[in-house]
């Protein structure tokens, strides 16, 4: 059998739990006011919150990047159970609240939105 025709697709049905699961974060994260976006496939729904933050869920468990260990040269992570999305949800809005602070989003990108907003016209012709 040719490689390129396997479905790398787990059961339909799982799809729909993972999809499930990180809408529930979604929502809990919206309840804490963050806003963030779903999208799944392949046996894994992915929750974007931020730039660097992408919470995994599996159906079983969310799981998020949360640091990096220097002296095994790997990324460190956190994990919850995805039965429990307002608690996770806590814990993810922790982990996005530091990044803001840290990593905020660069200011050429809000020059640029507040010099479009101060004149949409411009100096049109």
């Amino acid at each position: 059998m040719n490689p390129s025709q396997v479905s790398t697709r787990t059961d339909p049905a799982e799809d729909t739990t993972q999809r499930l699961h990180a809408e529930s974060l979604r929502q809990a994260l919206a309840q804490e006011g963050i806003a963030a976006d779903v999208h799944d496939g392949y046996g894994l729904a992915l929750v974007s919150v931020w730039v660097r933050l992408v919470v995994w869920c599996d159906g079983y468990r969310f799981w998020w990047r949360t640091g990096w260990d220097p002296e095994r040269k790997r990324a460190v992570y956190a994990w919850h159970p995805a039965i429990e999305p307002g608690r996770a949800a806590r814990r993810v809005a922790f982990r996005y609240a530091d990044l803001r602070a840290n990593h905020p989003l660069s200011p050429t990108i809000s020059d640029m939105a507040s010099a479009t907003s101060a004149s949409p016209a411009g100096n049109l012709p």
